[in-house]
């Protein structure tokens, strides 16, 4: 990622629409063939932001289903109108290549999943949206890519935080010099989780709070600076000695120098509610995100100089942010464009992950 370069035109674009919902009027959607979207695994993630954020969308629709339990897809199928005839099971899944109905895919499955069932959508002739992180590796996540390329479909890594106005208002303000030179970025997002969940599994997650949440931290540092990491150092420990980490780490503290001398330093864990923020120290100002992950409510603060004061709250709402990725998509789709947070972005990110791994003394990615 190098927004400074290449990608800060098409967030300044955003930041255009960040007043109201995206796609819909600014896309033309009512002058073209709404995306069929088919939504792989029905989990938290599927049913209760991406399908309620398509109900949202006038650029696209729920036209299909895959699961491994029929009555919880026979229920979701009710609610969006998708024909029993487009439940498809994990098994017989590539015959969604039979239904021109669907355009694109969502994959909501555990991170280990993900390569496989890109790798299948694209051979069966469909665009992929794909949860983060994109895959448990980094040899996968090329896979990925490579997929979608040979199939000459779309591969695009929901990072639904890129698509919020105040984190594209943040963007803009470093990059417009308001802030003057950056110095420090602070960043942390974790939460006590509870046994059982497959996230503990290292073979489903790839790892613990690194992968599921740290991801944002790593992620907002790089497009915040504009810059990827030249040098990296990290810790890792587990503290609670109750079988929830066996497998994965509690808890992993890192920090990044950039090429221009900025250094980030982050923490995620597994072991405590920690709210999600970030924190921007500049020679002018200081900007902070707090809550800056969340699936709404994101409130952005700062002081420039003595007297420009910043205190926004950002008016996406849950699942609004699921609304304009997808639209997003659907305008890359319909107008060819490569989308803003294609497939090498999340395995740029899967690299930065390895290498923060290995510097913490465990296995990299």
């Amino acid at each position: 990622m190098n927004l400074s370069r290449r990608g800060f035109s098409r967030l300044a674009g955003m930041t255009a629409l960040s007043s109201a919902l995206p796609g819909a009027h600014s896309l033309g959607a009512q002058a073209r063939k709404p995306i069929g979207w088919c939504v792989i695994a029905l989990g938290r993630i599927s049913m209760d932001h991406f399908m309620p954020g398509m109900k949202m969308s006038q650029t696209g629709k729920i036209v299909a289903l895959v699961s491994g339990h029929r009555d919880k897809a026979e229920k979701q199928a009710a609610i969006y109108g998708v024909p029993s005839s487009a439940i498809y099971s994990y098994e017989n899944m590539d015959a969604i290549r039979d239904n021109p109905e669907i355009d694109a895919v969502y994959i909501a499955l555990p991170n280990s999943m993900h390569a496989e069932f890109t790798i299948r959508a694209a051979k069966a002739g469909k665009h992929v949206l794909c949860e983060k992180p994109m895959a448990t590796s980094v040899a996968d996540a090329k896979s990925m890519i490579d997929a979608c390329k040979a199939a000459n479909k779309k591969l695009m890594i929901a990072y639904r935080c890129q698509f919020d106005p105040e984190h594209l208002k943040a963007i803009e303000m470093i990059r417009s010099g308001q802030l003057g030179q950056v110095q420090a970025i602070e960043s942390a997002f974790g939460f006590n989780i509870a046994a059982g969940e497959w996230r503990l599994n290292r073979k489903l997650a790839g790892g613990g709070p690194l992968m599921d949440v740290g991801v944002y931290c790593l992620n907002a540092s790089r497009y915040l600076t504009g810059e990827e990491p030249a040098e990296i150092k990290a810790y890792s420990s587990v503290i609670d000695h109750d079988g929830r980490f066996d497998t994965v780490e509690e808890n992993v503290s890192w920090t990044m120098k950039f090429p221009s001398g900025i250094v980030a330093a982050c923490n995620t864990t597994y072991g405590a509610s920690m709210m999600g923020f970030f924190r921007v120290h500049g020679a002018k100002g200081q900007l902070e995100m707090a809550p800056a992950f969340n699936y709404d409510g994101m409130h952005l603060t700062g002081q420039i100089g003595r007297d420009q004061k910043i205190d926004e709250v950002s008016p996406i709402r849950d699942p609004m942010e699921f609304t304009r990725q997808a639209d997003h998509f659907a305008d890359c789709i319909w107008n060819d464009k490569t989308p803003k947070t294609p497939g090498e972005e999340g395995l740029r990110d899967l690299e930065l992950l390895s290498q923060i791994y290995q510097a913490a003394g465990l296995p990299g990615l």
